[in-house]
Protein backbone atom coordinates (compact mmCIF):
# COMPACT_ATOMS: atom_id res chain seq x y z
CA UNK A 1 0.00 0.00 0.00
CA UNK A 2 1.22 3.52 -0.81
CA UNK A 3 2.82 5.86 1.70
CA UNK A 4 -0.06 8.39 1.59
CA UNK A 5 -2.56 5.71 2.61
CA UNK A 6 -0.27 4.41 5.35
CA UNK A 7 0.28 7.94 6.63
CA UNK A 8 -3.45 8.59 6.64
CA UNK A 9 -4.16 5.41 8.60
CA UNK A 10 -1.37 6.04 11.10
CA UNK A 11 -2.19 9.70 11.71
CA UNK A 12 -5.91 9.34 12.36
CA UNK A 13 -7.36 7.77 15.46
CA UNK A 14 -9.54 5.33 13.52
CA UNK A 15 -11.95 2.81 15.10
CA UNK A 16 -11.22 -0.86 14.41
CA UNK A 17 -13.52 -3.80 13.71
CA UNK A 18 -12.36 -7.35 14.49
CA UNK A 19 -14.01 -10.39 12.90
CA UNK A 20 -13.51 -14.11 13.49
CA UNK A 21 -12.90 -16.82 10.88
CA UNK A 22 -15.73 -17.56 8.43
CA UNK A 23 -17.77 -14.54 9.53
CA UNK A 24 -18.61 -11.77 7.09
CA UNK A 25 -17.80 -8.10 6.99
CA UNK A 26 -21.17 -6.56 6.23
CA UNK A 27 -21.10 -3.71 3.71
CA UNK A 28 -24.69 -3.32 2.58
CA UNK A 29 -25.58 -0.63 0.06
CA UNK A 30 -23.37 1.38 -2.27
CA UNK A 31 -23.72 4.60 -0.26
CA UNK A 32 -22.91 3.28 3.19
CA UNK A 33 -21.39 5.86 5.49
CA UNK A 34 -18.12 4.04 6.18
CA UNK A 35 -15.16 2.70 4.22
CA UNK A 36 -13.37 -0.43 5.46
CA UNK A 37 -9.64 -1.07 5.17
CA UNK A 38 -8.27 -4.53 5.90
CA UNK A 39 -5.54 -3.99 8.49
CA UNK A 40 -4.49 -7.56 9.20
CA UNK A 41 -5.67 -11.03 8.19
CA UNK A 42 -7.01 -12.77 5.07
CA UNK A 43 -10.34 -12.06 3.39
CA UNK A 44 -12.05 -13.83 0.50
CA UNK A 45 -14.03 -11.50 -1.78
CA UNK A 46 -16.93 -12.90 -3.78
CA UNK A 47 -20.23 -11.99 -5.40
CA UNK A 48 -23.48 -13.96 -5.44
CA UNK A 49 -24.80 -14.60 -8.95
CA UNK A 50 -28.45 -14.36 -9.94
CA UNK A 51 -28.89 -18.14 -9.71
CA UNK A 52 -27.58 -18.17 -6.12
CA UNK A 53 -24.09 -19.46 -6.91
CA UNK A 54 -21.11 -17.74 -5.36
CA UNK A 55 -18.31 -16.53 -7.65
CA UNK A 56 -15.01 -15.87 -5.91
CA UNK A 57 -13.06 -12.84 -7.10
CA UNK A 58 -9.89 -12.65 -5.06
CA UNK A 59 -8.13 -13.09 -1.75
CA UNK A 60 -6.98 -9.96 0.04
CA UNK A 61 -4.18 -10.06 2.58
CA UNK A 62 -2.80 -7.36 4.85
CA UNK A 63 -3.51 -3.71 4.15
CA UNK A 64 -6.13 -3.32 1.41
CA UNK A 65 -9.07 -0.97 0.93
CA UNK A 66 -11.93 -3.45 0.64
CA UNK A 67 -14.61 -0.81 0.12
CA UNK A 68 -12.87 0.49 -3.02
CA UNK A 69 -13.08 -2.96 -4.59
CA UNK A 70 -16.73 -3.21 -3.56
CA UNK A 71 -17.54 0.18 -5.09
CA UNK A 72 -15.87 -0.76 -8.37
CA UNK A 73 -17.78 -4.06 -8.56
CA UNK A 74 -21.06 -2.30 -7.82
CA UNK A 75 -20.53 -0.07 -10.86
CA UNK A 76 -20.73 -3.15 -13.07
CA UNK A 77 -23.26 -5.38 -11.28
CA UNK A 78 -26.07 -5.27 -8.73
CA UNK A 79 -25.17 -8.66 -7.26
CA UNK A 80 -24.40 -9.00 -3.55
CA UNK A 81 -20.80 -8.44 -2.45
CA UNK A 82 -19.35 -10.71 0.24
CA UNK A 83 -16.14 -10.36 2.24
CA UNK A 84 -15.55 -13.49 4.33
CA UNK A 85 -12.74 -13.82 6.86
CA UNK A 86 -10.44 -16.77 6.07
CA UNK A 87 -7.76 -16.28 8.76
CA UNK A 88 -8.39 -16.99 12.45
CA UNK A 89 -9.23 -13.30 12.88
CA UNK A 90 -9.09 -10.18 10.73
CA UNK A 91 -9.06 -6.55 11.77
CA UNK A 92 -10.34 -3.58 9.80
CA UNK A 93 -10.08 0.19 9.99
CA UNK A 94 -13.47 1.90 9.72
CA UNK A 95 -13.36 5.37 8.12
CA UNK A 96 -16.14 7.85 7.48
CA UNK A 97 -16.62 7.89 3.71
CA UNK A 98 -17.07 11.68 3.32
CA UNK A 99 -14.01 12.33 5.48
CA UNK A 100 -11.91 9.91 3.41
CA UNK A 101 -13.12 11.29 0.07
CA UNK A 102 -12.29 14.83 1.14
CA UNK A 103 -8.80 13.72 2.17
CA UNK A 104 -8.33 12.07 -1.24
CA UNK A 105 -9.33 15.29 -3.03
CA UNK A 106 -6.73 17.24 -1.08
CA UNK A 107 -3.88 14.77 -1.56
CA UNK A 108 -2.70 14.27 -5.15
CA UNK A 109 -0.51 11.29 -4.31
CA UNK A 110 -3.34 9.49 -2.54
CA UNK A 111 -5.70 10.32 -5.43
CA UNK A 112 -3.22 8.78 -7.87
CA UNK A 113 -3.00 5.65 -5.71
CA UNK A 114 -6.80 5.25 -5.70
CA UNK A 115 -6.92 5.47 -9.50
CA UNK A 116 -4.08 2.97 -9.90
CA UNK A 117 -5.84 0.64 -7.43
CA UNK A 118 -8.90 0.46 -9.69
CA UNK A 119 -6.77 -0.16 -12.80
CA UNK A 120 -4.76 -2.88 -11.04
CA UNK A 121 -7.84 -4.75 -9.80
CA UNK A 122 -9.51 -4.56 -13.18
CA UNK A 123 -6.38 -5.85 -14.93
CA UNK A 124 -6.17 -8.76 -12.48
CA UNK A 125 -9.82 -9.67 -13.08
CA UNK A 126 -9.37 -9.66 -16.88
CA UNK A 127 -6.19 -11.73 -16.58
CA UNK A 128 -7.92 -14.37 -14.44
CA UNK A 129 -10.77 -14.54 -16.94
CA UNK A 130 -8.28 -15.10 -19.76
CA UNK A 131 -6.65 -17.96 -17.86
CA UNK A 132 -10.01 -19.65 -17.30
CA UNK A 133 -11.04 -19.22 -20.94
CA UNK A 134 -7.79 -20.29 -22.58
CA UNK A 135 -6.56 -23.06 -20.28
CA UNK A 136 -9.70 -25.09 -19.61
CA UNK A 137 -10.60 -26.44 -16.20
CA UNK A 138 -7.28 -28.16 -15.47
CA UNK A 139 -5.23 -25.15 -16.54
CA UNK A 140 -7.43 -22.73 -14.61
CA UNK A 141 -6.91 -24.72 -11.40
CA UNK A 142 -3.15 -24.94 -12.03
CA UNK A 143 -2.91 -21.19 -12.63
CA UNK A 144 -4.99 -20.50 -9.52
CA UNK A 145 -2.70 -22.60 -7.33
CA UNK A 146 0.36 -20.94 -8.82
CA UNK A 147 -0.98 -17.47 -8.03
CA UNK A 148 -1.45 -18.46 -4.39
CA UNK A 149 2.35 -18.57 -4.01
CA UNK A 150 3.04 -14.83 -3.50
CA UNK A 151 0.11 -14.52 -1.10
CA UNK A 152 0.43 -17.62 1.06
CA UNK A 153 3.45 -19.59 -0.17
CA UNK A 154 6.18 -20.61 2.25
CA UNK A 155 9.37 -22.36 1.12
CA UNK A 156 9.86 -25.72 2.85
CA UNK A 157 12.21 -28.64 2.26
CA UNK A 158 10.02 -30.44 -0.28
CA UNK A 159 8.56 -27.45 -2.11
CA UNK A 160 6.28 -24.49 -1.49
CA UNK A 161 3.64 -24.82 1.20
CA UNK A 162 0.42 -22.84 0.67
CA UNK A 163 -0.32 -21.83 4.25
CA UNK A 164 -4.07 -21.37 3.90
CA UNK A 165 -6.74 -24.03 4.00
CA UNK A 166 -8.77 -23.74 0.79
CA UNK A 167 -11.79 -25.95 0.13
CA UNK A 168 -12.49 -27.59 -3.21
CA UNK A 169 -15.72 -25.60 -3.35
CA UNK A 170 -13.71 -22.38 -3.11
CA UNK A 171 -11.32 -23.50 -5.85
CA UNK A 172 -14.31 -24.33 -8.05
CA UNK A 173 -15.80 -20.87 -7.45
CA UNK A 174 -12.51 -19.13 -8.22
CA UNK A 175 -11.88 -21.09 -11.41
CA UNK A 176 -15.33 -21.22 -12.95
CA UNK A 177 -15.55 -24.99 -12.45
CA UNK A 178 -19.12 -26.17 -12.03
CA UNK A 179 -18.69 -28.72 -9.22
CA UNK A 180 -16.29 -29.66 -6.45
CA UNK A 181 -16.16 -33.18 -7.94
CA UNK A 182 -14.45 -31.76 -11.02
CA UNK A 183 -11.91 -30.06 -8.75
CA UNK A 184 -11.43 -33.35 -6.88
CA UNK A 185 -10.52 -35.09 -10.15
CA UNK A 186 -8.12 -32.32 -11.20
CA UNK A 187 -6.34 -32.28 -7.83
CA UNK A 188 -6.14 -36.07 -7.80
CA UNK A 189 -4.50 -35.96 -11.23
CA UNK A 190 -1.99 -33.35 -10.01
CA UNK A 191 -1.16 -35.54 -7.01
CA UNK A 192 -0.67 -38.58 -9.23
CA UNK A 193 1.76 -36.58 -11.40
CA UNK A 194 3.61 -35.41 -8.26
CA UNK A 195 2.82 -31.77 -8.98
CA UNK A 196 1.21 -31.24 -5.58
CA UNK A 197 0.40 -33.12 -2.41
CA UNK A 198 -1.88 -32.34 0.51
CA UNK A 199 -0.45 -31.77 3.99
CA UNK A 200 -2.73 -30.95 6.93
CA UNK A 201 -5.54 -30.15 4.46
CA UNK A 202 -3.31 -27.57 2.73
CA UNK A 203 -1.56 -27.67 -0.64
CA UNK A 204 2.16 -28.40 -0.89
CA UNK A 205 3.50 -27.58 -4.37
CA UNK A 206 6.16 -30.05 -5.50
CA UNK A 207 6.58 -28.90 -9.12
CA UNK A 208 6.25 -25.13 -9.50
CA UNK A 209 7.31 -25.13 -13.16
CA UNK A 210 4.40 -27.41 -14.10
CA UNK A 211 1.91 -24.90 -12.69
CA UNK A 212 3.76 -21.85 -13.99
CA UNK A 213 3.29 -22.74 -17.65
CA UNK A 214 -0.48 -22.33 -17.20
CA UNK A 215 -0.09 -18.93 -15.54
CA UNK A 216 1.93 -17.19 -18.25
Amino acid sequence: MSEPVLSFLEEKNLPEVIKKKHTYLMMDGHDQEDIYVLKDGVVKVSIVLCDGREFNITYLKGLDIISLLKDEINKMTTTSFHARIESDTASFYRINRKFFEQYVKENEELHAYIESYYRKKMTEAIYRQQLMTMNGKNGAVCAFIYHLIPLFGRQVKKGIFIDLQITNDDIASFCGVSTRNSVNRILRGLREENVITIVYHKILILDVDYLKRYAQ
